[in-house]
């Protein structure tokens, strides 16, 4: 049904995977930043888990049913790319309005709504490396997808640090009503611009190939029509799940538990335990903005480290090298609750750093040459179920776990991330064997 994708420049995977660099802008602008928007709204630590429900609740539901539809799209845009920028659109405008949040359920609210239209526009650029690279490219498109999204991470994460204290704008935070403090909003507006040029700019610079039977893609089309037939594919594709795809999401339920943990719990745990703020004081919005920091420290080492992941791949297994950065990762987060000192934090980053480098780029590639091209989409959609998944775990458990059993801290919550990286580590090697790993490779 689909033309064979030819071979492309580097340049022009470059176009192809430059909306990610928006999407994760406004992605890790939401990580480094939520947890402290709801406490400055008046959220106690314990509170924070409930309150990021409604990401991956968005994601269990949005992503699978974007793949599935977009497979079944054809438009003058064409079929990947109406999401890109509908998703874009939508998740601007949440970007502007979530600073402005004058209560905690409209910041909730409003999470929602940023999640689903990030969900929206990034599902499907995953499927668009398999739809327009051919097998031996496409670790190639998802390592430069990595690349994008470090730097996106790195710009996004310390804006409001560099905003405070290279450009003096965050003194102004007090006079804002709700006490977000001014670099916040500021940062979250650049966001917004930031998001919806880059997808653009891939959407111009970027055409998709269209089915090679167009009157087979609407027959097939026109026979799948309906939410109950799509429904019927949906429940039935999930269980239907090639034997790879399965194997790797026991790893990807671990390593995203263990990245939730992260985003869910650093800022506040650094803001309390190292610089002894409370919430709407200015050692808590120093310890915030120090969080950003890191953030941006452990997405730029991802970045530099995304640009060495395929000459490791051609010399050794896929697997192996996954295996090897989660190891370098868990350890990292562990190692998070040895240290005293700020800046040590930096050295724990870099091993989240290498770790999230690989997390981007190397499940995909092993995944993407085992799935069916006219329903890649979907089951990239239907694989994000197994991040999602152990988010709303960590939602729905963390916040008890950390009031009954840590008093309100969170740090040990921190270091319990790193402990799933590792077992995801151990899974990795114990699940997936080496053959098959690289037959999918």
């Amino acid at each position: 049904m689909n033309q064979a994708p030819a071979r492309l420049s580097l340049p022009a995977i470059w176009n192809m995977s430059f909306g990610f660099l928006g999407i994760q802008f406004g992605f890790g602008l939401q990580m480094a930043n939520m947890s402290a928007i709801y406490q400055f709204l008046g959220a106690e630590e314990g509170d924070l888990p409930i309150l990021w429900l409604a990401a991956p609740m968005t994601g269990l539901i949005v992503q699978p049913i974007i793949g599935y539809y977009s497979d079944r799209t054809w438009t003058r845009l064409g079929r990947r790319r109406p999401y890109f920028l509908a998703g874009a659109i939508c998740a601007s405008l949440a970007l502007v309005a979530m600073p402005n949040s004058s209560t905690l359920w409209m910041a909730a609210g409003l999470l929602w709504v940023l999640d689903a239209s990030v969900n929206i526009s990034m599902e499907p650029f995953r499927a668009f490396v398999g739809d327009l690279l051919p097998e031996g490219q496409r670790k190639v498109g998802f390592a430069m997808q990595s690349l994008m999204i470090g730097l996106g991470a790195v710009l996004s994460s310390s804006l409001p640090w560099l905003l405070t204290n290279v450009f003096d704008v965050g003194a102004h935070g007090e006079a804002s009503s709700n006490q977000i403090p001014w670099s916040v909003h500021l940062s979250f507006y650049i966001g917004a611009v930031v998001f919806l040029l880059a997808v653009l700019y891939t959407i111009v610079t970027t055409k998709e190939r269209p089915p090679a039977d167009m009157a087979a893609f609407e027959a097939e089309k026109r026979r799948t029509a309906g939410a109950g037939t799509a429904i019927k594919a949906i429940l039935g594709g999930i269980l239907d799940m090639p034997k790879i795809m399965q194997r790797l999401a026991v790893v990807q339920f671990f390593t995203w538990l263990g990245l939730f943990c992260m985003w869910l719990y650093f800022s506040p745990a650094i803001a309390r335990g190292m610089f002894g703020g409370e919430p709407g004081s200015a050692a808590y919005q120093r310890g915030v903005e120090w969080g950003g920091v890191c953030f941006s420290t452990y997405n730029g080492v991802a970045f530099a480290f995304a640009f060495g992941l395929i000459a490791l791949v051609r010399k050794f297994s896929a697997r192996s090298v996954h295996a090897v950065c989660l190891v370098c990762g868990g350890l990292g987060l562990v190692s998070v609750g040895w240290w005293t000192a700020p800046w040590a934090l930096l050295i724990s980053m870099v091993g989240v750093g290498v770790a999230w480098a690989s997390i981007l780029a190397l499940p995909y590639a092993l995944l993407a040459n085992a799935l069916p091209a006219e329903r890649m989409g979907f089951f990239m959609g239907v694989f994000n179920y197994f991040i999602v998944l152990p988010q709303i775990l960590a939602a729905t458990l963390l916040g008890p776990v950390v009031d009954r059993f840590f008093d309100g801290a969170s740090m040990p919550v921190v270091m319990a991330g790193g402990v799933a990286l590792l077992i995801a580590a151990v899974a990795l090697l114990g699940l997936v064997p080496k053959d098959e790993a690289e037959v999918a490779a």
